[in-house]
């Protein structure tokens, strides 16, 4: 099966990014960027899937996209980055990808997880 999953942190809080939007987009060979899923994040900060319906996992470059701006806008709390892209290849015979964020105001890390 193939998946494209998300786990967001907030690490101020201590706890997982409810709520925070998620696009999954790829680039297409024109170089424009075709969007596959929008999603929010769960109780947990999770998305569990963000491939939409049947959509083709194919080699190429896609992004993962964060709506920070309008978490931190709902959580009163000024940001230093209003959007955070996380940019990743996937290569032939590859099909489950997670990727998980850790998220604060001024900073964040991402990583190839599990």
């Amino acid at each position: 099966m193939n998946k494209i999953s998300t786990h967001v942190l907030d690490t101020m809080m201590g706890k997982g990014a409810t709520g925070l939007v998620v696009f999954l987009d790829r680039r297409e060979p024109s170089g424009q960027w075709l969007t596959l899923g929008v999603s929010r994040t769960d109780q947990d900060g999770r998305c569990n899937q963000l491939l939409q319906g049947d959509a083709d996992l194919s080699p190429g470059i896609y992004r993962l996209m964060f709506d920070t701006a309008v978490y931190f806008l709902h959580k009163k709390v000024v940001s230093l980055y209003p959007a955070i892209e996380v940019t990743f290849e996937v290569r032939e015979g590859e099909s489950h990808f997670h990727i998980p964020l850790l998220l604060s105001p001024n900073g964040y890390t991402t990583y190839r997880g599990t």
